[in-house]
């Protein structure tokens, strides 16, 4: 039996454009794209943090150290410019693969650059983790 995990997570980005007429996906600069991980063409889960929306799409690079984040095509309509969103993707791991494995997780600044503060954290809730 597989299991599915978090496989990486691009925590905290801002969306610097939304293109409605584009004919799909989700466009990240190719530099956070290797640090995660993330292939052109996976699929990847978006969730949007000023609105709640969720939606699963695919990736594509934008082009490297350019700090673009955008959402493309039918995408465009849960996101705005601004908007803070976290990009996830998944792995299905066989039982023997599970312990000792753990998510990369990359942080980005206000302008999509890895960093490696973390976000902002609820004081009040001290034993939230960045995974």
């Amino acid at each position: 039996m597989h299991r599915t995990f978090l496989f990486s997570k691009i925590h905290h980005c801002t969306l610097t454009e939304t293109n409605l007429e584009y004919v799909g996906s989700i466009s990240i600069d190719q530099t956070l794209l290797d640090a995660a991980g993330i292939l052109p063409y996976e699929q990847v889960q978006v969730v949007n943090m000023n609105n709640g929306e969720r939606l699963v799409t695919y990736a594509i690079p934008a082009p490297t150290d350019s700090g673009a984040v955008e959402l493309n095509g039918a995408a465009a309509r849960l996101g705005t410019r601004g908007d803070r969103v976290i990009i996830m993707t998944y792995a299905q791991l066989a039982p023997e693969e599970i312990e000792g494995f753990q998510p990369q997780v990359v942080l980005v600044d206000q302008n999509n650059h890895i960093t490696d503060d973390p976000p902002t954290v609820n004081h009040s809730a001290p034993e939230l983790c960045l995974t």
